[in-house]
């Protein structure tokens, strides 16, 4: 994974009144932090920081950080949005190492057509990320699960999802990902016609037994 440069600019002012002025004028308040380094308060360009964010690799890009006294390698983290407009409000970068393993999440994607679906199952996605950990170069776009070969009733866990290498799941290997779940009317008729079958024998030996006691009671009468 290639990283992306951004140009970082120290903020002198800090405080929710010159925050709000520096948005006005298209830049984000950010805070640098990690590595055991101070924390630093800085102001980056919105349309720069947008445009990171929206490509594949998401919050997950290497960013490195053009400070001015030195770049710093970093991820972004804790980013905070208005509720109603969605505009960026503030970032946290953290500095990272590439030779130090980060955690992450990542989307989790599914492909195909479940066979159980078309019998009358529902597909259930129960995960839609997973935390992963990975050498910050090795860090994936996504995950992907395929689900055509699921049948009624079938379901994929955590352990049997598709890794690279170098990739950790931070998940219970019997986590639950995906399943086609039997849904409870198509369940119940199944249930209803062994019941139906059963019944119908034991009409049918009833019937026997009417017909063994008539034989037999015309047989006394005689």
């Amino acid at each position: 994974m290639s990283d992306v440069m951004l140009k970082v600019e120290p903020r002198a002012e800090l405080g929710s009144g010159p925050a709000g002025r520096y948005r006005r004028e298209g830049k984000v308040p950010a805070t640098v932090y990690g590595l055991e380094a101070d924390a630093q308060s800085v102001l980056v360009g919105a349309r720069e920081l947008e445009r990171i964010l929206h490509g594949a690799s998401g919050a997950n890009t290497l960013i490195t950080l053009n400070l001015g006294e030195g770049d710093a390698l970093a991820l972004a983290r804790q980013i905070q949005r208005h509720p109603t407009r969605g505009d960026l409000v503030h970032v946290d970068f953290v500095r990272i190492r590439r030779d130090i393993a980060v955690t992450a999440d990542i989307p989790l994607h599914v492909e195909g057509e479940a066979p159980g679906a078309r019998q009358g199952g529902m597909v259930e996605q129960l995960l839609f990320s997973v935390t992963i950990e990975a050498m910050p170069g090795s860090i994936p776009n996504s995950l992907t699960v395929d689900i055509s070969g699921l049948e009624l009733g079938d379901q994929i866990h955590v352990s049997d999802l598709p890794v690279p290498a170098g990739v950790t799941l931070q998940h219970e290997p019997e986590e639950l990902v995906v399943q086609v779940a039997i849904p409870r009317g198509l369940d119940e008729g199944e249930e209803g016609e062994g019941e139906g079958e059963e019944g119908g024998d034991a009409t049918g030996a009833a019937a026997d037994g009417d017909e063994s006691g008539s034989s037999d009671s015309g047989g006394g009468e005689e």
